[in-house]
């Protein structure tokens, strides 16, 4: 009986149990591309869940996160049978799958636009348990990727190795983070993979049968010593990491010393460091071969003693000693930390810590903070702004999207002009308009993250000063005065260009928009701000146009085209 049986079993009419019915009913019929029914998906990543000892919101979430996407259900009925809390989980994940990684050539590179994608990632979830079910979402899928045709095994790998798997690592999932990348290997390169599949599985087992012979000698000195090990197995290299590794040794399997490492748990630190004394004392250690993560654990968390050894018949041999906190941390990262910590455990009595003070013990926190722009000024105290489940880390960031699906990092308060700006200067020193999610918006409106932005622009068009009242980035601000210095030195530095504001009055109706900027345009006028206000009840709203011309017959002229553009009612201009 696995462990999610054995949760639904004890409460029966608990909440993981209902949602496992409700996901049952509610995916009847429905059919995996491997042609078995669906129900098998959401069920397996609601057992991951529950091996990662999560709480029962989130396995009931795990159970219920395709239900608004894929069925009939909709997320008031999930909400009135499960509560806001697990709606709020299956409405992340749901928000988090209709973000897809494209790995195209752009202006912005692959490394820049991963990286931005795994910041907006953690800034749309909110809650962590998100990124857990997502995570677990996505593990499922990849074990069973085989199934699908052949350019979305690619695509779907590409984005498992290129966001999925450094997000896990980043939150100190190891175990997680590696599976992910050895599932995606074969996908992503098959010529290396098979070279692997040949020429390591006889590497893999002559080092196996070598430390099965090492390992008596190693309990037996421990046991000399007055240590009694938790464990003492094996742990192989994956083969993602092994091919890494080899391209740095010119394929030399000879020269990989971790190809199978010796793991060895223990009950404390200090048995820790007493297990790697006794341990050299017998096999003298490689000079620059001990990294001690325990002192100094990695920025994801990660804490371990590695050594490497000379063992008998001079082999090179990998040690690495940790606890067992240490090693249910390693493997599952922050997961671990969900519920309870050592001295949190109900077996020994003890309340699991507040989520505030379980912050400071996470030790991601300051690989999040890294993420930030070195320029930007942030609350160095945990507590502040960010508790174990929140990611509150973001809140003076955005994550906006291109129509073409690469995320571009902004401070809040950000506008069109500043993302114009972020993609190249010309776009930005030819905005004149800006649809966010398939809907005209001013030059002045502020992004939020999550914002599919499309920047319209015009030939020859030059950016506005007013735009620098507007802009919330330096580059941006930067931009628009190197252009307008240039403007300026190109007229003689007598005069800035005077402007008009049309006010145009219309029946509010499809394209009318597009057809009324294309009218400005072709009378050759620059355009720089447009805005819609709309009233409450009222069918004709104000279209509020900004241009660089003073020119009262071209205005004249072009009044009298607008005037003629079906379901306009009013038209009229002042100069400024």
């Amino acid at each position: 009986m696995t462990s999610l049986e054995k949760l639904i079993k004890k409460e029966p009419k608990g909440l993981v149990a209902r949602a496992a019915k409700f996901s049952e009913k509610a995916h009847r019929g429905q059919k995996r591309k491997s042609g078995e029914p669906y129900f098998c998906h959401p069920k397996a990543v609601a057992e991951i869940l529950t091996k990662w000892n999560l709480d029962e919101a989130t396995i009931a979430a795990g159970f219920l996160h395709d239900i608004v996407e894929d069925t009939p259900a909709t997320h008031d009925e999930v909400e009135k049978e499960f509560g806001k809390e697990v709606t709020f989980i299956v409405d992340g994940v749901t928000k988090l799958g209709q973000i897809k990684y494209r790995g195209e050539a752009s202006k912005i590179s692959a490394r820049t636009k991963a990286e931005n994608l795994r910041k907006l990632f953690l800034a749309l979830s909110e809650d962590l348990r998100v990124v857990f079910v997502k995570l677990a979402d996505r593990l499922h899928n990849m074990r069973t990727l085989d199934a699908l045709p052949h350019n979305k095994q690619r695509r779907i790998a590409l984005e498992t190795d290129e966001i999925y798997a450094p997000l896990a690592y980043r939150l100190g999932m190891h175990n997680i983070s590696g599976e992910l990348r050895d599932l995606a290997f074969p996908y992503l390169h098959p010529v290396e993979n098979e070279w692997l599949e040949k020429n390591v599985p006889e590497a893999y087992e002559e080092r196996r049968r070598y430390l099965e012979k090492l390992k008596p000698e190693v309990e037996k000195i421990l046991k000399e010593n007055k240590i009694k090990p938790l464990s003492v197995d094996f742990r192989a290299k994956r083969f993602s990491s092994l091919y890494s590794k080899l391209l740095r040794y010119d394929m030399d399997l000879t020269r990989i010393y971790d190809l199978v490492a010796l793991r060895i748990i223990v009950k404390s630190i200090s048995e820790c460091y007493a297990t790697m004394g006794i341990i050299h004392s017998l096999w003298p250690p490689l000079p620059g071969r001990i990294k001690d993560y325990i002192a100094m654990p990695k920025p994801n968390g990660y804490r371990s003693i590695h050594t490497t050894i000379i063992a008998p018949e001079n082999k090179f041999v990998e040690i690495q000693i940790r606890t067992e906190q240490m090693h249910d941390e390693n493997e599952n990262g922050i997961a671990a930390h969900w519920l309870y910590k050592v001295h949190g455990d109900p077996k020994n009595g003890k309340m699991p810590l507040p989520t505030s003070r379980l912050a400071q013990e996470v030790q991601w926190v300051q690989q999040l903070r890294n993420w930030q722009e070195k320029s930007e000024s942030i609350n160095t105290d945990p507590d502040a702004y960010i508790n174990a489940m929140k990611i509150d880390i973001f809140k003076d960031r955005i994550f906006a999207v291109t129509p073409k699906g690469e995320v571009l990092d902004l401070p809040v308060g950000a506008t069109p002009i500043d993302f114009a700006y972020q993609i190249h200067t010309d776009v930005g020193n030819s905005c004149v308009g800006a649809k966010i999610n398939d809907k005209f918006v001013s030059l002045d409106h502020e992004l939020r993250s999550g914002d599919v932005v499309q920047i319209i622009t015009q030939a020859k068009k030059k950016p506005s000063a007013s735009w620098l009242k507007i802009v919330k980035t330096t580059g941006a601000r930067d931009k628009i005065r190197a252009a307008l210095n240039q403007d300026r030195k190109s007229i003689g530095g007598n005069r800035a260009p005077t402007r008009a504001d049309i006010k145009i009055t219309a029946e509010d109706r499809l394209g009318l928009l597009k057809e009324l900027t294309a009218i400005i345009t072709r009378s050759h006028i620059y355009i720089n701000d447009l805005k819609t206000v709309t009233h409450p009840g009222n069918n004709f709203p104000n279209v509020k146009v900004q241009c660089e011309t003073a020119d009262r017959k071209k205005l004249d002229k072009l009044l009298l085209k607008l005037k003629k553009v079906r379901g306009v009612r009013e038209v009229g201009y002042t100069l400024s």
